[in-house]
């Protein structure tokens, strides 16, 4: 067996962190997942992401960076070819990197960017895509309900059966390093039996109606009034639900697919085992389907996050309600893999809470998004070219909500576990106190009551700014080639102390007129 853990990441999209029956959803059916979390990993009750959508997302869970540290805030800018990610250093240390083609993290324009950071990209038959059409009633064409679906093959299926297939015949003599990422639980909301029956509708949690909310953002509002689902029936927002927990039982299938392969080829002990979404889903909540980039919900900012290390190292299996982030991730996994990161990072190991779930790693949890006015290469209306978004499609709403600059203003959240603080440059912010209202139904912000808790978090995001506005290259530039500073400097310097010179020239870094001193120093002491 390698030394080092086989890493292996198991990434599905949109899911929230209430969707998992051991976290306290009765109505979803996930009993891997929740055997999982009870008897050999620790899975976080309060972890964040850094985007509520998956592009920034992804860019910050495998670099350790948050989106404002390269400017990873949409879902157009993907890793370049001057960026790294954990896959991409763990395949120079030695792993062997599978991924697949879910890519939503390297920029595909750019020939053999992805292969760097993989040795596999398995590619799925495009023929094998979600069955069934959307299903929504004509008049709310943007509900991205698909219902009950027929069965048959999808390309979560697909994957997950390439993805067995490798770790059923591992490579040799090097660990390896799977990221395995589902679209489910995604729009459209559908899914087939046994799935779709299983959800026990009785069992819904109560949904947050916008109704009962007050001082929410405006990109909220945009959104309701361009979605046109403010007369969606009660019984149809259900049954949207009840797919989208169906996607989350699916995706447990699929996880136990992964699991069991791990176990029949003998290295399932020697696996950390991360399982973690990208972001979640309002699925009903507020009035709204689907997600915003720039709302920081807990709907939409709360995710799971599971971890199982590897045997020898310590494992306190349960629930933890100590806060993280999915920057931690990073830091975590390369943690147990003993590689040293590359670049400067943000991400805290998480190995102290696995081994103990009352310890703590961070006081504060954080996600960003949104854009400043001028900044119309960030909104997804322009992406779509010069004709902008078509109505047709069922993303439409949320595209033509983002041409409002104040609806799509950036915005960045701080939470301590009970308190959640929400800035955005135009004042328009939120507070809310999560023991009193998980809901987040009542913005509190500037009630004179709450200013010193306000102050307190107001200072403590400003802190976090600045401790990781940007990272410092740990290579240094010369501001000139070795050989332009000899041509200067060559007439001030013997022969016989060219190499000590040349020496200098690489170790420091100097200037022309530095290198002219120093030569004449050299030439001077003949």
């Amino acid at each position: 067996m390698p030394k080092q853990p086989h890493i292996i990441l198991l990434n599905p999209d949109e899911m929230r962190w209430d969707a998992l029956g051991h976290l306290g959803n009765p109505a979803v059916h996930t009993p891997h997942l929740d055997a999982f979390a009870q008897g050999e990993a620790v899975s976080f009750r309060r972890a964040y992401c850094q985007n509520p959508v998956c592009v920034p997302s992804r860019c910050s869970f495998t670099t350790g960076l948050y989106p404002h540290v390269h400017g990873h805030r949409t879902m157009q800018h993907l890793l370049h070819a001057h960026e790294t990610s954990i896959f991409k250093e763990l395949r120079q240390a030695g792993y062997h990197v599978w991924m697949n083609a879910r890519n939503d993290l390297v920029a595909g324009q750019l020939p053999g960017l992805a292969e760097e950071h993989a040795d596999e990209i398995f590619y799925a038959d495009s023929s094998w895509s979600l069955p069934g059409g959307r299903g929504e009633e004509p008049a709310f064409p943007y509900s991205h309900f698909a219902g009950r679906l027929p069965g048959g093959e999808n390309g979560d299926l697909a994957d997950t059966r390439a993805a067995v297939q490798r770790i059923l015949h591992p490579p040799a003599d090097r660990p390896l390093c799977l990221f395995l990422g589902w679209v489910d639980p995604h729009p459209p909301y559908g899914a087939p039996e046994p799935y779709y029956s299983a959800v026990d509708r009785a069992q819904l949690p109560p949904r947050i109606r916008a109704g009962e909310t007050q001082g929410k953002s405006l990109m909220l509002q945009r959104l309701r009034e361009l979605s046109g689902m403010g007369d969606y029936p009660e019984k149809a927002w259900d049954e949207l639900r009840a797919a989208y927990l169906a996607q989350c039982g699916r995706i447990d299938d699929l996880f136990a697919m992964v699991c069991g392969a791990l176990k029949e080829a003998g290295i399932y002990d020697d696996s950390a085992i991360f399982f973690l979404s990208d972001h979640g889903d309002f699925c009903g909540d507020y009035d709204l389907p689907e997600k915003a980039q720039n709302s920081f919900e807990d709907c939409l900012t709360r995710v799971p996050l599971l971890i199982k290390p590897p045997k020898g190292c310590p494992v306190d299996p349960g629930i933890t309600d100590s806060l993280a982030e999915l920057v931690d991730f990073y830091a975590t996994a390369m943690d147990y893999a003993g590689v040293a990161p590359d670049h400067d990072h943000f991400g805290r190991s998480l190995r102290p809470v696995v081994a103990d779930r009352s310890a703590a790693v961070r006081p504060y949890a954080h996600c960003e998004g949104g854009r400043l006015p001028g900044e119309v290469q960030c909104d997804e209306y322009h992406a779509e070219g010069p004709g902008g978004a078509s109505k047709a499609t069922p993303y439409w709403p949320k595209k033509m909500a983002q041409l409002d600059p104040l609806a799509h203003e950036k915005g960045a959240m701080i939470c301590d576990g009970r308190w959640k603080y929400v800035h955005r440059p135009s004042g328009r912010d939120e507070l809310y106190d999560l023991a009193a209202d998980p809901g987040e139904r009542c913005n509190r912000f500037g009630a004179p009551e709450l200013a010193d808790i306000t102050a307190q978090l107001r200072l403590a995001l400003l802190d976090w700014y600045q401790q990781t506005c940007d990272v410092v290259p740990r290579a240094y530039d010369s501001r000139f080639t070795e050989d332009r500073l000899w041509a200067a400097v060559r007439a001030f310097c013997p022969p016989e102390r060219e190499a000590a010179a040349r020496a200098y020239f690489r170790s420091a870094s100097p200037g022309i007129g530095e290198a002219v001193r120093y030569v004449r120093q050299l030439a001077a002491t003949e």
